[in-house]
């Protein structure tokens, strides 16, 4: 069958979704343009409306309808406490464990010099900011444990070596190559008590 331009594109624009191959892809385009019109057009407009609200909190550098966000904003989070994950979607994931009260900072990738995300691309300098301005006594490193990873722990640890701060990570109890997204609670609440220093 011949797929024309426009249903090509939206095949690869699903296709762009993590975990979303290219068989996947054709049938949820193929299912989109298959409803009522009315269904696509306000999924459209949902989308849209849905990343026009959202802009990086000048604080955190979390993904978030208010700049600063609600966890930047809360008077009864620990300011002694700091973690850093890779994603927005990843702090989320830490506050269904109940665990942690304290703050955030999002790097947005890992480092990853083949994909193009050298220290810039990961917000150093708003890590190193953002440890400046609140003074931390424990930095939590909640990345995930892969070969970028490592590297990005290598470099965070090399950029605060001279601060008064203890650094912690992750116990591997989560898989090396592992995703924070596809571990149970268990498991990631047993890894984060865990923690050790770097």
């Amino acid at each position: 069958m011949v797929i024309s331009l426009s249903l090509e594109r939206l095949i690869q624009a699903f296709n762009r979704f993590p975990g979303i191959g290219r068989k996947t892809a054709q049938r949820l385009a193929w299912f989109l343009i298959a409803q009522d019109k009315r269904f696509a057009l306000e999924l459209a407009d949902t989308i849209r409306n849905t990343v026009e609200s959202f802009t990086s909190c000048s604080v955190c550098n979390m993904l978030s309808e208010t700049d600063p966000c609600q966890i930047c904003s809360a008077i009864d989070r620990q300011d002694d406490l700091l973690c850093v994950v890779e994603t927005s979607s990843d702090i989320q994931i830490i506050e269904n464990m109940n665990e942690f009260k304290g703050r955030y900072f999002v790097l947005g990738h890992l480092l990853s010099p083949i994909d193009g995300f050298g220290p810039q691309q990961i917000s150093s300098e708003g890590l190193l900011k953002h440890v400046e301005d609140s003074k931390p006594s424990e930095l939590i490193l909640a990345l995930k444990p892969s070969a970028e990873g490592e590297a990005t722990i290598h470099y965070i640890c090399e950029l605060l070596k001279d601060k008064q701060l203890a650094i912690t990570r992750l116990s591997t109890g989560i898989p090396f190559g592992g995703d924070l997204e596809y571990s149970s609670n268990v498991t990631l609440t047993n890894a984060w008590k865990r923690r050790y220093p770097v």
